[in-house]
């Protein structure tokens, strides 16, 4: 007979808003403890199952499966300090993330404002020279040319690349986004608008479009925490 107090497999999937395949195997990857077994060979399965579930679907969101995973088995390890370290990573990284976004955006609207006039042929430049403005790598600035982000002239008989300043101006909005994590594809469909008609709102919208990202994963990561609050609280503080 089952236990008043033990749940199923299917019951932990339900409560965890997940698949009853998905809860063995979270089970086999050490994310949630060891289910006992009945007479029979079922599984029998605690409201501490369900919390480490719930919790990992929030780390999970917050930080990608991979890690969510490491943090829920630090959990289950009773790590203490190891485990909050974990916790605090994730954090910094997300805190990092905000601030360069916030450089990003002010770089970006700061460089898109410039203006274009009385342009010499000797403010373009080579490709070593603007890699080395920028601080990137020459095969980087090859493969923004190569991605269609920013295209420059070819000059002379080899064909070497010439940046003219609004090349520069192009190259130094797709660093500081890139920076910021925004992904070439996006990009690629982003620089061609703004050469052509300075749509500064679409560069906005990519912005607000990653902060509003990063909220998400910043809530995701505080119910994460509240729920492992719960798992790893003393069995008579523990939620019924």
């Amino acid at each position: 007979m089952r236990s008043r107090n033990s749940l199923r497999t299917v019951d932990v999937a339900r409560r965890a808003g997940c698949s009853v395949q998905q809860v063995r195997n979270l089970e086999r990857d050490g994310v949630l403890p060891p289910a006992s077994r009945t007479a029979s060979g079922y599984r029998r399965y605690t409201e501490a199952h369900v919390r480490s579930a719930l919790a990992y679907r929030a780390l999970a969101a917050a930080t990608g499966p991979v890690e969510a995973k490491t943090i829920m088995r630090a959990a289950q390890a009773h790590l203490g300090s190891g485990l909050l370290a974990l916790l605090d990573e994730a954090h910094a990284r997300l805190a990092a993330e905000r601030r360069d976004l916030a450089l990003a955006r002010d770089a970006a609207e700061a460089i898109t404002a410039e203006p274009i006039g009385d342009v010499r042929p000797s403010d373009a430049m080579t490709v070593s020279e603007l890699a080395a403005a920028l601080g990137v790598r020459t095969s980087t600035l090859r493969h923004w040319d190569a991605e269609g982000l920013v295209v420059p002239a070819r000059t002379g008989p080899s064909g070497a690349r010439r940046y003219s300043p609004a090349d520069v101006r192009d190259a130094r909005i797709v660093h500081q986004l890139r920076l910021a994590g925004h992904r070439i594809a996006p990009l690629r469909a982003l620089m061609p608008e703004l050469r052509r008609a300075r749509r500064w709102a679409d560069l906005t919208a990519t912005f607000d479009a990653r902060d509003a990202a990063i909220d998400a994963r910043s809530r995701a990561l505080l119910e994460a925490a509240a729920a492992l609050a719960s798992l790893l609280a003393p069995e008579d503080e523990q939620p019924a």
